[in-house]
């Protein structure tokens, strides 16, 4: 699993955007799953306390997510979702070091 890349991000949104983010994180996955190089790229809620989102992305190597990056339904999603967000993109991009194929 070395040249995998996996990337794990959050997203808070403003008090009312609620179902706004999730519409637009909803919007990502489909297209997002069919990229080439891509392995897996699930959306999460928190189950408890304030609403919160969670993708967690498996990439085959870096060229994969940066194609990812490149691609209009990415360059449409980040044009919208900041100005629904009350924090920034929690984005931590890993590399695993004992990960279970």
């Amino acid at each position: 699993m070395s040249d995998k890349i996996i990337v794990f991000a959050s997203f808070t949104p403003k008090a009312g955007a609620e179902a706004t983010v999730e519409g637009i994180l909803q919007a990502m996955v489909a297209p997002s799953r069919n990229e080439p190089g891509c392995e897996r790229y699930d959306l999460f809620r928190i189950k408890e306390g304030d609403a919160s989102f969670h993708l967690f992305e498996i990439y085959e190597n870096a060229a994969a997510l940066d194609h990812h990056r490149s691609t209009e339904h990415y360059k449409n999603y980040r044009a919208v979702i900041a100005e629904n967000l009350a924090e920034d993109i929690a984005v931590k991009v890993l590399s695993g070091i004992n990960v279970a194929d």
